[in-house]
């Protein structure tokens, strides 16, 4: 019992500096569009908040693999939450929008290169066999800052002001950069070695990208695929407000509901999976998860009134987490340590691309034709491509992809 503990230490402190760097997400996007909003009055401008992530990543992912790759994770993780925690004090003080939106471009440049350092700092610090219950954990945290972060947020402007409030919000990124010191580096980084970062360097890094899916291709299709099927999600989401408000016809604070109804059941998703892990194989995680996420945006899709919409949302919060928790292990399990952040890097590179040219897509279809039916054909070429996807991660000679201990396979990942 207590080398079980004693192996869980590490991943437990960094499942709590990621978790209340959740929180500090949600707090931070609830106080961000409310000082937008209060200082332009414009729907537009604070529309513009979510297009300077995707845009941003696309103008980032072509060298933040090729910068990482070759750096302490742990650091950069320490530096990036700094980053954040430092701008997001400055942004009370910001004069007009343009600060504001140069901030926020700041603050997507320092996420940017979060994310594949994350990622690969896991598969780096959590031993294969404990990914799938680490994962699974993590989506709890993260589903619990769904819920919490937004109240915590709205209870501080509340009581205090949202430049107070974005002052707290900084503290949690510090705070979780400081619990990221008690933690090992692992990586022996000889700074002697580290290349320039030029031009040159980043495709020959582009090349190390490709030969690795050119020879993994199972791997490459697994993640890309679940990638371009998620895009249906997001250009579901994008017209979330606007199809349940004029096209359902819900009000304000039902929609509300809908929201707070999405994380609860993610919440209980997470919880579940999380107590019992070793119930599911990785290969049922992501099949269950996703066949069943599909369903619940079908449901959504032909709703007709709030009741039928809470039960599409519950379903697609509840299982989400399965999905999400799944193919992140998968994803570990299978891309080598020392090219995930490159690797990582290009493929969050097409996704932002590719989401930011089909979400657009879809908004001028949804213009042309009626939303109703531009959702239920998303949700219905959405349901196709998950079972089509689905028999692609369940087929029998494949399943050595999917083996979680250490001892139940040879290293199956060609180096690049």
């Amino acid at each position: 019992m207590n080398t079980n503990l004693e192996g869980w230490k590490d991943p437990a402190l960094l499942l709590t500096s990621m978790g209340i760097s959740s929180i500090g997400d949600f707090i931070y996007l609830v106080a961000i569009n409310i000082i937008v909003y209060q200082l332009t009055g414009s729907a537009t401008a604070v529309a513009g908040i979510w297009i300077v992530g995707p845009l941003t990543n696309i103008i980032t992912k072509f060298w933040t693999g090729s910068f990482i790759e070759y750096r302490s994770k742990k650091k950069v993780m320490i530096v990036t939450y700094i980053i954040r925690g430092v701008f997001i004090c400055f942004i009370p003080f910001a004069p007009n929008m343009a600060v504001i939106y140069g901030v926020l471009v700041l603050l997507s440049v320092a996420k940017a290169f979060f994310h594949p350092s994350s990622m690969t700092y896991v598969a780096i610090l959590v031993p294969k066999e404990k990914r799938k219950r680490f994962n699974s954990i993590r989506s709890f945290t993260s589903s619990g800052a769904f819920i919490i972060g937004p109240a915590i947020g709205g209870s501080l402007i509340l009581f205090t002001s949202v430049e107070t409030t974005l002052w707290l919000n900084a503290l949690f990124f510090l705070f979780s950069a400081v619990l990221l010191f008690f933690l090992p580096d692992k990586e022996q980084i000889d700074k002697e070695t580290i290349p320039t970062l030029t031009f040159s360097q980043v495709l020959e890094d582009f090349s190390v990208v490709k030969k690795f899916m050119s020879r993994n291709k199972y791997v490459s299709f697994i993640y890309l695929g679940f990638i371009i099927v998620m895009l249906f999600t997001f250009a579901m989401d994008a017209q979330e407000v606007v199809f349940t408000q004029q096209v359902v016809g819900l009000s304000e604070m039902e929609y509300s509901l809908l929201i707070s109804v999405t994380g609860i059941g993610s919440v209980i998703g997470a919880m579940l999976l999380s107590i019992f892990t070793n119930v599911f194989s990785l290969r049922y995680m992501i099949v269950i998860g996703l066949i069943m996420m599909t369903i619940g945006y079908i449901i959504y899709a032909f709703s007709w009134s709030f009741n039928s919409i809470v039960v599409g949302f519950l379903i697609l919060g509840f299982f989400n987490v399965f999905l999400n928790a799944g193919i992140t292990t998968f994803y570990q399990n299978n891309v080598p340590i020392e090219i995930m952040g490159r690797v990582t890097s290009v493929f969050q590179l097409i996704q932002s691309t590719v989401q930011v040219v089909f979400i657009l897509a879809i908004g001028l279809v949804a213009d042309l034709l009626s939303l109703r039916i531009t959702i239920i054909a998303l949700a219905l070429v959405m349901l196709v491509s998950s079972i089509i996807y689905s028999a692609s991660v369940l087929k029998p000679n494949k399943l050595v992809y999917y083996h979680e201990d250490l001892n139940e396979k040879e290293d199956i990942n060609v180096q690049a």
